[in-house]
């Protein structure tokens, strides 16, 4: 699509607002509420964020809310706090001590319940166990865990004692995992000793012993038995999570802590080069999801909540083990694939626990489309009245799809963007007050600041296209990349003076809706034209043959660079050349002949990272290449590399 058709489709999107039955029980109920209060929290950003405080239990709480400004900065320096305490023992200590904090099911259909009171007690045990074994404020704590209450149970104790985690996506390889905790110096790691994932077992702890042969900051090593399985265990090194448990006293009072202080380091991979350590601070991070999480998702005490991200991925961190437990919402956790053993699972799980918010990233949402209406027809499904979705756009096929069959016509949906960076969704929706837009990433949230700029840094006008920033701190920002702090600066802060480069392009429409385009390098010249890949994407998508694409450049020594195109196809469809020419003439008709396709090749899977996202690059590596040579550890399935390599030499 040329600019000026893409400038159309999105000025002739049209607004649909909320259902007066939600929008009556919402936090915000008008437009007119949001754009009042947002501008109120530009004017005073320290009120904004002394209201949200005001909400959390402090040890200490000073008068100062923002110290400095980007990129270095604090929020109420000198105060005390601490996360475990807000997300645990505040509903244990309260009305909430026997409600439901998780209902936990495994693929396999184990069972698990706990209550506020149940989790305090275990977070307090398993925070006495790493003091036992030597771990203090400070000291990295490295996990590598599937989604499980034990995995919440170690990452609120860590934050209770002071120290720092950095999960490991349960699922990276050896040399992944041992990249991570040789970058961060951890101490300790924990792990599970299986993962269940589509009926197989993946051997966690075989592949931590393989990582710390050449890890040597790690000390102590506790695994916990998911599952009555065979593990080898190193004498003096690795211990049983049970027996420590069983041995240690179940009160342990949390540490007061600095709100700026380190309490999480996630690592997110970049184009090339080494995966950067993003350091968050443990209550700045409480702080802003907190926020995000009551108002973006309008979580209330009555709700149940179901966020499907695997906690190796920032999202399930920022709305279910600190924003959703500091919330005191019910939530469920599920470890494995969503569509495993049947593709009903999920809705079988939704009926079972009435769950009326449903968090998922796109790719789950477009995965539920692909299996039909009539799969959805063998469940109820009428609790259900938000979705929320965060990793790459909800295409609008895929919004009206979920509005129409899951939603009943009745349900606000509630696209976000994000980065691992922001800790956050600075845009999204404030759902029952902003009317919403299929395609757009929603409106800022209160006291951030974002603009669309161009190359000088000069906001550009309404509907067009530019780079995307944010020019206020705000909590959950990142504070630095661990052991690094020139790789900060020159990544975030060196394209735009008094800004946070997000490295997205995006237009800002005549409604205040934001449109975020993709990475800005994800544009190619053909024949003089530019043209975003997503934009391509976008084309083949709206085919109903199309259940996924992905486009990437090959370089041509007459057109510069040539389209090639990865795509899925829905079940009834199958591969075939007339298929191909099918789809070519979609990308001719709906952008113009100079983007049609050299190839099209028919994928069962596409290379992802565990939050959704299709690595483009490792597709051109291997249409270009051949083979994969650069960082896969942000794959979440590191099985497709090879899948796709074989598909090729086909």
């Amino acid at each position: 699509m040329e600019e000026n058709q893409k400038i159309l489709m999105i000025e002739e999107s049209h607004l649909i607002e909320p259902a007066e039955e939600y929008r009556s029980k919402s936090y915000l109920s008008s437009e007119s509420d949001y754009h009042q209060e947002y501008q109120s929290s530009l004017n005073n950003s320290d009120a904004y964020w002394n209201s949200i405080a005001d909400q959390l239990d402090w040890f200490k709480r000073e008068k100062t809310v923002l110290e400095g400004d980007l990129p270095d900065f604090k929020y109420f320096p000198g105060s005390l706090i601490n996360v475990s305490y807000n997300c645990v023992d505040r509903h244990a200590k309260s009305e909430k001590a026997n409600k439901v904090a998780i209902y936990w099911e495994g693929e396999n259909g184990d069972k698990k319940i706990y209550t506020y009171k149940q989790l305090l007690r275990e977070v307090s045990k398993f925070a006495n166990v790493l003091l036992q074994l030597g771990i203090k404020k400070g000291d990295v704590v490295s996990v590598y865990m599937q989604n499980l209450p034990e995995t919440f149970i170690v990452l609120q104790a860590v934050l209770r004692i002071g120290a720092i985690y950095n999960t490991v996506f349960a699922g990276f390889s050896p040399e992944a995992l041992r990249e991570r905790i040789n970058n961060s110096g951890a101490k300790m790691l924990v792990c599970s000793n299986i993962s269940f994932r589509r009926g197989k077992v993946l051997p966690l702890k075989e592949i931590v012993d393989e990582a710390l042969q050449d890890a040597p900051t790690i000390e102590k090593v506790v695994v916990f038995k998911r599952a009555d399985h065979e593990v080898a265990m190193s004498a003096g090194r690795d211990f049983d999570y049970d027996t420590l448990m069983a041995e240690v006293n179940d009160e342990c009072p949390p540490v007061a802590l600095d709100p700026n202080d380190p309490g999480l380091l996630i690592y997110t991979s970049g184009t090339s080069g080494k995966p950067k350590g993003i350091v968050h601070a443990g209550g700045g991070f409480l702080l802003g999801t907190y926020a995000y999480s009551k108002y973006q998702l309008d979580l209330r005490d009555e709700d149940v909540y179901f966020n499907t991200a695997d906690i190796g991925w920032l999202t399930s961190h920022i709305f279910v083990l600190v924003g959703g437990l500091a919330s005191g919402v019910t939530t469920i956790l599920y470890e494995g694939a969503l569509d495993y053993p049947h593709p009903g699972r999920l809705y079988e799980m939704i009926d079972r626990y009435q769950v009326n918010k449903l968090f998922s990233a796109p790719t789950a949402f477009r995965m539920l489309m692909k299996h039909g209406d009539e799969l959805v027809q063998q469940y109820k499904l009428n609790t259900l009245e938000l979705f929320a979705s965060v990793g790459e756009p909800l295409n609008p096929e895929a919004w009206h799809w979920l509005q129409r069959s899951l939603g009943k016509g009745k349900a606000v949906i509630n696209n976000t963007w994000g980065q691992t960076e922001t800790g956050g969704t600075p845009l999204a929706l404030l759902p029952g007050a902003v009317s919403m837009k299929p395609g757009s990433c929603g409106v800022p949230f209160f006291a951030h600041e974002l603009a669309v700029v161009d190359a000088s840094g000069h906001d550009v006008e309404p509907m067009t296209p530019g780079f995307l920033v944010l020019r206020r701190p705000f909590p959950t920002l990142a504070r630095d990349v661990w052991n690094d702090h020139e790789r900060y600066l020159k990544t975030y802060f060196s394209q735009v003076t008094g800004a946070y480069f997000t490295g997205d392009s995006a237009i800002v429409d005549r409604d205040g809706h934001f449109w975020v385009l993709g990475r800005v390098d994800d544009v190619i010249n053909v024949s003089g034209h530019r043209i975003s890949t997503m934009e391509m994407e976008s084309a083949l998508i709206k085919h109903d043959a199309v259940v996924e694409a992905a486009v990437i450049e090959q370089p041509d020594e007459i057109k510069g660079t040539i389209p090639i195109a990865f795509v899925t196809l829905e079940k009834s469809y199958h591969a075939s050349n007339e298929v191909e020419e099918m789809l070519k003439r979609q990308i001719v008709d709906e952008i113009g002949a100079f983007a049609r396709p050299q190839k099209i090749y028919f994928v069962d899977v596409m290379p992802k990272t565990r939050s959704g996202k299709i690595i483009r690059r490792m597709l051109r590596e291997i249409v270009q290449t051949g083979e994969v040579t650069g960082d896969r550890t942000g794959l979440e399935d590191i099985e497709v590399i090879d899948k796709l390599l074989n598909y090729m030499k086909d």
